[in-house]
């Protein structure tokens, strides 16, 4: 009797420690000044402007410009391992743009940590810094986000993230270059 019930709070214990470990993804990162954040995400936007002038190269071009696995993801739409990326657990406070193009796509304050390996984010810095396309590959229906400027593939967006926005961002780090806050 004394075994089982050794066992059961053992149990009880890891399971405890398993969740105080864990992020609640109902809430947005809280280490960065809300102020600072704000501040550099309307700096970025008026340095990017209302429009985007898009960015039209050739496979060729793409391929000398960019790694073998960066034109995977970003030019046929691949999907790099999960937690095999440099920028899925980066805590550093800055600015995440497109590998491709360096158009600012993502803010550090709005980063959070869901688990999945990859970057994720609740919201872009501009909507209009990102398209939106169906993706259909696995044989369910997923929304594609890749780069306005020059049609990167970034990853999918989900309805499954934490508040304020529900949206859930999961991005390739390799489709993302990082510009830390000085």
């Amino acid at each position: 009797m004394s075994k089982i019930f050794s066992g059961l709070l053992f149990s009880v214990f890891v399971i405890v420690l398993l969740l105080s470990c864990s992020q609640n993804p109902n809430v947005a990162n809280s280490e960065y000044d809300v102020k600072k954040a704000e501040a550099r995400i309307a700096k970025v936007n008026a340095e990017v402007g209302d429009t985007l002038k898009k960015i039209v190269k050739t496979k060729q071009e793409w391929k000398a410009q960019l790694t073998k696995e960066e034109y995977y993801v970003l030019r046929e739409a691949g999907t790099e391992r999960s937690f095999s990326g440099d920028l899925w657990d980066n805590k550093k406070e800055g600015i995440y743009t497109c590998a491709a193009c360096d158009l600012p796509l993502f803010d550090s304050s709005t980063k959070y940590k869901s688990g999945t390996g990859w970057p994720s984010f609740y919201q872009p810095i501009n909507e209009v810094n990102l398209g939106r396309d169906t993706d259909q590959n696995l044989g369910y229906t997923r929304n594609e986000v890749h780069c306005a400027r020059c049609g990167g593939h970034q990853g999918h967006v989900f309805d499954d993230g934490p508040k304020p926005t529900g949206l859930r961002y999961c991005i390739n780090s390799v489709s993302l270059n990082f510009v830390e806050q000085k």
